[in-house]
């Protein structure tokens, strides 16, 4: 059972503290996976819910239970075998599922996230045994109030995810699959920043899918034409955004892997009207950034002196640059025009010029630098670039394998004491660099940040960490921020004080041969510390809803810890069924409608 959690903010609605109450009984309730205990039901539960006879004699903690379920996870033959089991788990009892990948959070996470879920996604039809989330037609767009509306009132949902399945994990197009994507992030949100699992929801827009392979699968569960573009999908996603903000009012959106052609102006679209985040334009960037900002500590720069390369402009490069951009803003008091002139951007052309505009995206136009600047320079070529520039940061993600060659290495160190090098390309074998070559290039002096986990090394008899840009460490808290100050918006100062409350937790800030970000280990302290800037930014730039927010650093933190949802059972309190709330009758979120089994 859950510790005792009892403090002056226990009477909060989103405490949990206090007993859930439940208006089920017998198989219903062992049919729904919130409320569901399996083999942990008390004696008394059993007898009060009409559960004897249902379940075996033997009353067991949840940790048995857990050493019982890693036993059987551990015994599936492959990943995507063990990324079915857990999917099975969540679906018969939730408490257990994030209980169990929370006691092995680092074996399991590439399990249920990527890269295994990248390959379950991929064969989500074929894989298929029942629905969970929402899916909206896009040749309906007259049924998405109706079809939204079945997750709850407006008091219901804190958080929507959402995709149209175009651009998923780094494998493409996966049409209807990309309901996994927005399940994965969800669950995600909950282990990492301990939002409540049965008041979010999982979105997919049904656009149809350009990917072959599906259209000639008999077996393909979404729609069979190539995807809807211009103003029907224009007119279907706003469609989407106005329903969700009407009947979900204080849900805060977050959009996931849509195409190039989407991602970026959509977000610019919606970011003044409501409080939304895309975690690939701006995930990427928050967590790169708080790899910068501990970075320039260790190193003694000023943000607002900062020059910075940018190696891949795409979703991603120019995320990043977007955040850098922003911070540079804040910290320097410039225009957001002159702090992006700090930042050149290189693309498969070369470096980013005005000339080339047509070529350009949106999300890339700003960054082009004047031709004349380039008059007889080559700006197709890494190394001139960088003695041209001469860069203190180089940032990597364009998937262009050992592009960091030791020449461009050796000209960089040339010009900064303490380079900074982020190559951020995933999976490994696409990084720009190994870090181990950059640590022999600069002499040990590089400070270096990577897309993917790598091992500690050793260099003249030192050991250093390599810091790994992990979104999730980042993305979780901020949504727990904008949850609990109902902010209106998501603006830029959020996003840099978000970014700030990670960087001040490097272990590089205490011992610079430590990692430029914490572990994800330490993900919901880190969270916290996210939330509670975030918060007080929210506040500071009038855009809280909330009332009654603590305003001391101590009640903060504790305001928003008793806020989270935790992975233990909590007692359960018996009420009828006229009475009961939708959560008490097992109707919450999407997590009402389970399979018949208990753990």
């Amino acid at each position: 059972m859950a510790g005792d959690k009892t403090t002056k903010f226990s009477h909060l609605p989103l405490a949990t503290n206090r007993p859930m109450e439940c208006a089920l009984t017998g198989s219903e309730l062992l049919s729904c996976a919130y409320l569901n205990k399996g083999s942990a039901f008390t004696a008394e539960e059993r007898d009060e819910f009409d559960l004897t006879g249902l379940l075996p004699s033997n009353v067991q903690t949840l940790d048995e239970q857990v050493k019982r379920a890693y036993a059987q996870y551990s015994s599936r033959h492959d990943n995507l075998a063990k990324n079915t089991f857990m999917t099975s788990l969540k679906e018969q009892n939730e408490v257990l599922y994030y209980k169990l990948i929370q006691e092995h959070l680092k074996e399991m996470f590439g399990i249920i996230y990527t890269p295994t879920e990248g390959e379950a996604i991929s064969n989500y039809s074929s894989l298929f045994r029942r629905p969970e989330g929402c899916f909206l037609n896009v040749n309906e767009p007259d049924k998405v109030e109706r079809d939204m509306s079945q997750w709850g009132g407006s008091e219901d949902i804190d958080l929507i995810v959402v995709s149209d399945g175009e651009q998923i994990l780094g494998i493409g197009d996966q049409g209807v699959g990309g309901i996994l994507i927005s399940i994965a992030k969800l669950a995600i949100y909950t282990l990492c920043a301990g939002i409540h699992p049965h008041r979010t929801l999982p979105v997919v827009l049904d656009c149809g899918t350009n990917n072959k392979d599906l259209l000639d699968d008999d077996l393909y569960l979404g729609l069979k034409q190539e995807r809807v573009r211009g103003e029907k999908y224009d007119k279907f996603v706003d469609t989407f955004v106005k329903t969700a903000r009407k009947q979900y009012p204080n849900a805060y959106l977050h959009f996931e892997d849509f195409g190039l052609p989407n991602a970026r102006r959509i977000l610019d679209k919606y970011t003044p009207e409501i409080a939304c985040f895309n975690d690939d334009v701006q995930g990427t960037g928050c967590v790169t950034l708080a790899a910068i900002y501990a970075a320039l500590k260790v190193a003694k720069l000023e943000m607002k002196d900062i020059r910075v390369l940018m190696y891949g402009s795409g979703t991603a490069g120019t995320g990043i640059a977007d955040q850098v951009s922003d911070a540079i803003a804040v910290e320097s008091g410039k225009s957001k025009e002159d702090a992006m002139k700090q930042i050149w951007c290189v693309d498969k052309p070369g470096l980013l010029l005005e000339s080339m505009k047509d070529d350009l995206t949106p999300a890339q136009h700003p960054y082009a630098r004047k031709d004349s600047e380039w008059e007889n320079k080559k700006h197709d070529d890494l190394l001139e670039i960088v003695r041209e520039v001469k860069p203190h940061i180089l940032i990597g993600t364009s998937t262009k394998p050992k592009a960091f060659t030791e020449e461009v290495i050796k000209e960089m160190a040339k010009h900064t004491d303490r380079p900074i090098i982020f190559p951020l390309s995933n999976p490994t074998k696409l990084h720009e660099a190994d870090p181990k070559d950059l640590f022999k290039w600069t002499e040990g002096k590089a400070l270096m940040a990577t897309g993917s986990p790598f091992d500690p090394m050793e260099y003249n008899g030192s050991k250093y960490e390599v810091a790994e840009c992990n979104n999730s460490t980042t993305f979780p808290g901020i949504g727990l921020g904008a949850i609990l100050s109902r902010t209106k918006l998501m603006s830029p100062p959020l996003l840099v004080a978000a970014t700030k409350a990670l960087a001040a937790q490097a272990p590089a800030l205490k011992d610079e041969n430590a990692g430029l970000l914490p572990d994800v280990t330490n993900v919901r302290e880190i969270s916290v510390k996210i939330a509670a800037a975030v918060i007080k930014k929210a506040q500071e730039e009038n855009l809280a809803q909330e009332e009654h927010i603590p305003d001391n650093d101590e009640d903060l933190e504790q305001w928003i810890r008793a806020q989270m949802w935790d992975a233990e059972y909590r007692p359960l309190k018996k009420v009828e069924h006229g009475q009961a709330t939708r959560e008490a009758k097992g109707q919450a979120g999407t997590k009402g409608k389970t399979s018949k089994a208990s753990k």
